[in-house]
């Protein structure tokens, strides 16, 4: 299991993370694209015999019942539950707290120290927005991911491979998977992240950016198993923004590798040596 080295403003912690791809390759238990958003990275699926249902229902139950009772005073288990089903719904979007308050019936401000604690217990993942001097056409809201695929698609009470590839959140959930492997990999090699978002105010955006020395590397995230050409559309897009690029990609959900007019193109395997394949 990887060690993650997170830094705060005060304090350094250590938190362990779900199993990677590239440490499920190296054992030969890499599963398909939708088996493995269905079933997840925790080490003890792939340890004994066990449900995933089964395995992230005791997880919840725990985490909610002890876990988030240490972390914050919850008065109301219920309503902290709905917030975090809640939040599936809407991962891999611009997270609204005070729309959220509305659904869930408490404060936004309530909700804001609730996501503090989730994230802090590494269940979810912020990824805030790109900042350039293009900064006053960008928007300034984080987007919220699930640091495990798994617990995401039981939240969203996904069972099968067959339900994932026909739900409506099917490119959700797989930005979520591709998001979260980059993080793991970035923490097993001992690196901050440094990963971002962009997107303007007229809704045009990169789904994924790494800075290298303040050079933005644009990666589009696209659950598709089959390439098309207008899946580096927005890509191209942003080229014609920066010119000082240090690198793009597009990751599927299919198995080929190409490169089309200097984008590469990998299947989601690859995402942790395509982001960091230099450290």
């Amino acid at each position: 299991m990887l060690l993650a080295f997170l830094k705060s403003e005060f304090q350094y912690s250590y938190c362990l993370l779900p199993l990677s791809l590239e440490e499920l390759a190296s054992e030969n238990l890499l599963g398909g694209r939708d088996e493995m958003r269905v079933k997840g990275f925790l080490p003890r699926l792939y340890d004994v015999s066990m449900s995933p249902g089964e395995l992230y229902s005791s997880y919840f139950a725990t985490y909610v019942e002890r876990d988030v009772r240490r972390l914050i005073n919850v008065k109301d288990i219920t309503k902290f539950e709905t917030f975090i089903r809640l939040l599936a719904g809407r991962v891999g979007q611009l997270v609204n707290l005070s729309s959220l308050g509305g659904d869930v019936g408490v404060s936004s401000a309530t909700l804001g120290g609730w996501l503090s604690a989730l994230e802090a217990s590494f269940v979810v993942v912020r990824l805030h927005p790109y900042h350039t001097n293009l900064g006053k056409r960008l928007v300034k809201t984080p987007k919220l991911y699930f640091a495990e695929p798994g617990l995401l698609t039981w939240l969203l009470q996904i069972e099968t491979t067959e339900q994932v590839s026909r739900d409506p959140l099917l490119g959700n959930v797989f930005e979520n998977m591709v998001l979260i492997e980059a993080v793991k990999a970035a923490y097993n090699r001992g690196a901050a992240p440094q990963l971002t978002f962009y997107r303007d105010k007229s809704g045009f955006e990169i789904d994924l950016i790494r800075d290298y020395e303040r050079r933005p590397f644009a990666m589009e995230i696209k659950a598709g198993s089959t390439y098309i050409p207008d899946m580096t559309k927005s890509i191209q897009r942003f080229r014609s923004l920066r010119d000082d690029l240090a690198g793009a990609a597009l990751v599927y959900g299919g198995d080929e590798t190409a490169s089309v007019d200097g984008i590469k193109v990998v299947p989601h395997t690859e995402t942790a040596r395509l982001l960091f394949a230099e450290t």
